[in-house]
């Protein structure tokens, strides 16, 4: 007989989800036929696979040990250590990330990732024990492409994840970037509106003025604060998040970001030696007008990154 007492992120989901993910070489006939049975029980008694757990609800296993037995390598140690907090406290981590890094490991970035970089820089402050958090692993709750930089948001446990995505969702914080266009944009505030279609083929999106069969609304507000007749630095507040969205939209008006290669003018990258687009996730601020739980402390607080790396080309 073996016990496991439910802790806070293993709360507030139903039972089956929980021991598929716990016990990841139990096949899901046999995990149903224990609750069945009984040799599985939720607070002593036998209990249905859609029950929801709380925190401090103890199941009883009468299973085979092999069930319980898993390695302990894990591969986010490979990763990284490099990490550019901007802020941090017990529910979250805002991470300054570089450009050139990827947020999310695949089959080219398999062993270094932004996400398992938190991963292992949790681990080694003994903030994230695998073992114990069987359900529940820190994550990532925004994302940047690899060629851009800015501020990446972690959750650190379960609440914080869920409650930080209603958040993005609401539209309760508000991203500003700084980038380096092509000329100077008329007038030097504008708010745009335009329709975004992604081409998932090319990975490359198109943006009309007007409404268009699968086309979604996007909306882009940019100020300039560096005018220049060749290169002007803009900041750019999103009103929506689609793919590419600045490069493109920008690019559409005719002021495409410097060092773009899929939406710019590669002569003037050449001419400026730049590769990859200059932008930058450079502030958040947070603006809620609902309680955001743990995340209450947040509200009305506004982040920066210490420094934009291209800023020099103009």
């Amino acid at each position: 007989m073996r016990q496991i007492t439910i802790n806070k992120n293993d709360a507030g989901q139903r039972l089956d989800k929980f021991l598929s993910k716990r016990f990841k070489t139990m096949p899901k006939s046999l995990m149903y036929k224990y609750l069945r049975t009984k040799y599985i029980k939720l607070n002593g008694k036998k209990v249905q696979p859609d029950v929801f757990l709380s925190e401090g609800d103890v199941l009883t296993f009468y299973i085979r040990d092999e069930f319980f037995e898993e390695p302990k390598s894990y591969d986010f140690l490979k990763a990284g250590k490099e990490l550019d907090i901007v802020y941090e406290d017990e529910n979250i981590l805002l991470i300054d990330k570089k450009i050139g890094v990827i947020c999310h490991q695949d089959s080219r970035y398999d062993a270094d990732a932004l996400n398992l970089r938190v991963l292992r820089y949790l681990y080694e402050k003994g903030e994230y024990d695998p073992e114990a958090d069987k359900s529940f692993t820190p994550a990532l709750c925004n994302r940047i492409d690899r060629n851009t930089g800015g501020i990446v948001i972690a959750a650190k446990n379960a609440e914080a994840l869920r409650v930080m995505n209603q958040i993005i969702r609401d539209n309760e914080l508000q991203k500003y970037y700084l980038c380096i266009v092509k000329g100077c944009p008329k007038p030097k505030h504008a708010v745009l509106t335009a329709y975004h279609f992604k081409d998932e083929n090319t990975n490359t999106v198109r943006i009309s003025d007007q409404p268009r069969e699968g086309y979604k609304k996007i909306v882009t507000e940019y100020t300039v604060i560096k005018p220049s007749s060749d290169l002007s630095v803009c900041e750019v507040l999103l009103h929506t998040g689609r793919t590419h969205q600045i490069r493109a939209h920008m690019a559409h008006i005719g002021h495409p970001l410097l060092g773009d290669e899929k939406y710019g003018d590669r002569k003037l990258n050449a001419r400026h030696r730049m590769k990859r687009q200059a932008l930058y996730s450079y502030k958040l601020k947070f603006c809620f007008t609902t309680a955001a739980g743990c995340l209450d402390n947040l509200n009305n607080k506004t982040f920066e990154v210490k420094q934009v790396p291209f800023l020099d080309k103009v």
